[in-house]
């Protein structure tokens, strides 16, 4: 990745944390700008990247299972009169920014510019299919739901229906058959041999941050 691209994902939720006070309000920001900024950097500890990853479980946990990371209600692409950022995710920044309640008197600064509205599509509104969003494509969710019992006759009964949910290139996102089999290691599924009675549900999410290190979470119900 491009250093100074680096260098803003690194910088990026620092100066969220900094530029909001803690008395903001999850919802007077777009919050999934919030959790693109937050989760690049690795969740840092501060209060709108709490906020951000409360989110983020939040919508993973039944019912309904959402997509964890909605970037179609991140309006990167918005039109600024001024001179917008030049990197693309640059703008997520600075659109969160410049969202927040002014705490000055009506007309002591101008009003906030219009942003382009997020495209209806459930896709982001730029062009996000180089490696820099690549951890937006790492997320993962698992819904997993597996039981296992030994009928009359001695033969193990297996159902399995866990199915996956992930992103593609423009971070459109996607549910498809998957298998407990495919549910990674961090999870704390595991499934007792010899066919033991055993029932399991959860909702399990992983995804890398800008830099690859990985991180997951895991919800029962």
């Amino acid at each position: 990745m491009h250093k100074s691209l680096r260098n803003f994902f690194l910088a990026g939720p620092v100066a969220l944390a900094s530029a909001l006070p803690s008395s903001v309000q999850a919802q007077s920001y777009p919050i999934d700008c919030a959790i693109l900024l937050c989760l690049s950097g690795g969740w840092p500890s501060s209060v709108p990247c709490a906020r951000a990853r409360a989110e983020f479980i939040r919508r993973i946990t039944p019912w309904p299972i959402e997509p964890p990371l909605q970037i179609w209600r991140c309006p990167m692409g918005a039109a600024l009169e001024r001179q917008s950022p030049a990197s693309p995710t640059a703008r997520v920044l600075d659109v969160v920014l410049r969202s927040r309640p002014s705490e000055d008197q009506e007309g002591d600064r101008p009003p906030a510019l219009p942003l382009i509205r997020v495209q209806a599509s459930d896709q982001a509104d730029i062009d996000i299919s180089g490696d820099a969003f690549d951890f937006v494509r790492s997320i993962r969710v698992y819904q997993v739901q597996y039981s296992q019992r030994e009928n009359k006759d001695g033969e193990c009964v297996r159902r399995d229906a866990t199915r996956l949910g992930s992103y593609g290139i423009q971070g459109d996102y996607r549910w498809v058959a998957s298998a407990v089999s495919n549910v990674p290691e961090a999870s704390d599924l595991r499934i007792p041999e010899n066919c033991h009675p055993f029932f399991w549900r959860s909702v399990f999410v992983d995804w890398r941050d800008h830099s690859g290190t990985y991180g997951s979470e895991e919800v029962r119900y």
